[in-house]
């Protein structure tokens, strides 16, 4: 879940960087790429990620 939210917020922030957008502070290229690399950081930490636990099926 967190890498898509990663892939959005980096494309979000490459779309600002290529179109000269103007913003203010908070939503600046590199704010917006810095959040998208601490999505990426929590998706390869393992958060957000799905439950994995053991089936109760016997085989």
């Amino acid at each position: 879940m967190f890498a898509i939210a990663a892939a959005v917020l980096f494309f979000l922030a490459f779309l600002i960087n290529a179109a000269d957008i103007a913003t203010n502070d908070v939503f600046a290229s590199v704010n917006i790429m810095l959040l998208g690399l601490t999505a990426l950081a929590l998706h390869l930490a393992g958060a957000g990620g799905w439950a994995r636990g053991r089936s109760s099926r016997r085989r």
